[in-house]
C-alpha cells in the first residue's frame, strides 16, 4: 500500500526540521527508558544470532550498503 502524499509530506517536514540548540540538547541528553534499552538489547541479540561471525556481519553490511545506494 502506497502512503498518502500528505503523510509523506508531513513525515518529510518532521525529519527535515531544524532544531534549536536547546531542543537538540534535550533530545540527545535525555536518558533512555527501560523499554528502549530492552528493545536495543533484543535487536542486538537477534543480529548476533542471525549473523554470528564477523564475516557474516560484514557480508550483511556490504549487501545492505549496495541495496541502500542502488537507486540514488
Amino acid at each position: 500500500m502506497k502512503p498518502r502524499a500528505e503523510d509523506v509530506a508531513r513525515a518529510r517536514a518532521f525529519a527535515e526540521r531544524t532544531l534549536t540548540r536547546e531542543e537538540f540538547d534535550a533530545y540527545v541528553n535525555a536518558p533512555i527508558t527501560a523499554h528502549e534499552r530492552d528493545n536495543a538489547l533484543e535487536l542486538h541479540r537477534w543480529f548476533v544470532r542471525r549473523y554470528p561471525t564477523a564475516r557474516d556481519r560484514l557480508a550483511y553490511v556490504r549487501r545492505a550498503y549496495r541495496r541502500w545506494t542502488r537507486n540514488r
